[in-house]
């Protein structure tokens, strides 16, 4: 059976999530510079917008490194690698938010599913990098179930983030 990695067969899918990621990631931007005092007043929006940030920026990293031409098993290590860094962002976030500051997980701050879904997509991403280093058609299907969970996870704090910061100011 043939490899997965067929550049030409996954080139469309990651210029879409490449070019989602960095629209997300300009209007992140433009969000958080619109309600810049209230995010910088609550750790756990400015952690979480960080955050975003940081796995939105990830996902176009990535997205550009698919598309570059080069051998398969470089690919697999260079995915494993961005995945690793990554993985330290929820983790940080979830020791943090259950350990540290249990102010954290207040209004709307933190949700442990978001965190889940975060933890997923980064050892998703490990897994199918790894799997691409051992040349498995697996490897791009766990790399795109990646990309999807981050996708979802970025849109999901953004909202949250919008009606938590839109209740404070009506509040004002």
């Amino acid at each position: 059976m043939k490899n997965a990695y067929q550049p030409e067969l996954w080139q469309n899918v990651f210029v879409v999530l490449g070019s989602s990621s960095a629209a997300l990631i300009g209007l992140l931007f433009i969000a958080t510079s619109l309600h810049l005092d209230e995010i910088m007043n609550s750790e756990a929006f400015r952690i979480r917008a960080r955050n975003m940030t940081f796995h939105l920026l990830a996902l176009l990293v990535e997205a550009t490194l698919i598309l570059t031409p080069q051998p398969i098993a470089v690919l697999g290590a260079e995915l494993v690698a961005i995945n690793l860094l990554g993985l330290q962002l929820p983790l940080s976030f979830v020791y943090k938010a259950f350990y540290k500051n249990k102010q954290m997980r207040k209004r709307g701050a933190y949700s442990i599913y978001r965190g889940i879904i975060n933890i997923a997509g980064y050892v998703l991403g490990i897994a199918g990098g790894a799997s691409l280093i051992e040349r498995s058609n697996l490897g791009m299907y766990l790399i795109t179930a990646s990309f999807i969970a981050f996708l979802v996870s970025a849109i999901l704090n953004s909202w949250t983030i919008m009606t938590v910061v839109g209740q404070t100011a009506k509040q004002k």
